[in-house]
């Protein structure tokens, strides 16, 4: 059998059509990074880091500080070194919260903060001083609240409350405990006996 060009033409430009779309096709696509490849460096770092946010007359309502700062752009991610939170409106006690570290939400509103964490609401009026204590704490600022899943411990002078999971509302002094709750309540100094 003989083959003649004008059979063979045609095949000859497919299969050169096939080869150049093959090769055009490998050439021009773009090889995705692979995820073990991306590095995660930090963009900045800044140290003694604060910032204070102000309420419509001037006055301080809350300032965030940290020990350290380091932000990471590839997946926009803050951490905070030894971070310390002060919220003070006018009328209200004024809360602080300390932990070994933390991180923000992309906006900043919301804290998280682990490793010995610390939240201590002072004393007004009537009202001691209340200190809680559990491993990790969620704060959101705009709404008041601080959040946490873990085991939380919170004192006063006369009391003690152990419990898991928590809701604390700190502009209306709401406090909830999800679950094993134990609590221990002493009478005030001025009603014990001398022994």
């Amino acid at each position: 059998m003989r083959l003649s060009t004008t059979r063979v033409f045609p095949l000859a430009l497919m299969g050169a059509l096939a080869l150049t779309t093959f090769y055009l096709e490998r050439t021009v696509r773009e090889e995705e990074p692979r995820p073990e490849l991306r590095r995660h460096d930090p963009d900045y770092l800044i140290d003694k880091f604060a910032a204070t946010t102000y309420n419509d007359q001037g006055a301080p309502e809350s300032t965030l500080a940290a020990a350290k700062m380091i932000h990471y752009p590839d997946d926009d991610t803050t951490e905070l070194v030894e971070p310390r939170f002060v919220q003070s409106k006018p009328g209200e006690s004024r809360m602080s919260v300390r932990a070994q570290r933390g991180a923000l939400s992309r906006d900043g509103d919301e804290i998280f903060l682990y490793d010995n964490v610390v939240l201590v609401r002072e004393a007004r009026g009537e009202r001691p001083e209340a200190r809680l204590t559990t491993s990790f704490l969620h704060v959101v600022r705009d709404r008041t609240l601080a959040l946490t899943d873990r085991d939380v411990r919170i004192e006063d002078d006369t009391r003690r409350l152990d419990g898991q999971g928590m809701e604390y509302n700190y502009e209306s002094g709401q406090l909830l405990l999800r679950q094993n709750v134990r609590g221990r309540f002493d009478p005030p100094a001025e009603g014990k006996k001398a022994q």
